[in-house]
């Protein structure tokens, strides 16, 4: 199932609480077919779907949103070395050296540095991460996290 994409699609139960989807459009076209041919078990002509009652519920499953993005944030201070804010770059936003210096410049000279952008509950897990590793070291780097 594609759950990003926004077509309406609507929700069948069977009997045997088993759930099918299908796209809406599908379902109303199907709906107003009429079945030409008779019903086996009975002698009288199949009658169009609309005077049939079947069991089935119809549901129209909501759309959809995408989640809010934070950004993860590093705060300059003038205690923390380089070496580190490059060495956490690395290990906990998987920056290669080359980015994590380029960050860790960012940092210095303008006071803040954009470290990634994320759902938020992985933005408040990178920055508790950032907090505790550079708290177990002994260095004072702020890591905050801002919506989008």
């Amino acid at each position: 199932m594609n759950f990003g994409n926004p077509e309406r699609r609507i929700c069948f139960i069977s009997a045997e609480s088993m759930i099918y989807t299908f796209p809406e459009e599908s379902v109303t076209a199907m709906s107003q077919q009429t079945p030409t041919s008779q019903n086996p078990h009975n002698n009288e002509p199949s009658r169009p779907r609309e005077d049939r009652q079947s069991g089935v519920m119809l549901k129209a499953r909501p759309e959809t949103r995408q989640p809010s993005l934070y950004k993860v944030l590093l705060l300059n201070d003038d205690f923390t070395p380089m070496e580190f804010v490059v060495h956490v770059l690395e290990r906990f936003f998987h920056k290669t050296a080359d980015e994590a210096t380029e960050i860790m410049l960012h940092v210095h000279r303008r006071g803040v540095g954009l470290c990634g952008i994320y759902t938020f509950e992985v933005a408040e897990t990178k920055v508790s991460q950032v907090m505790d590793f550079s708290r177990a070291n002994e260095q004072p780097l702020q890591c905050t996290m801002e919506k989008e």
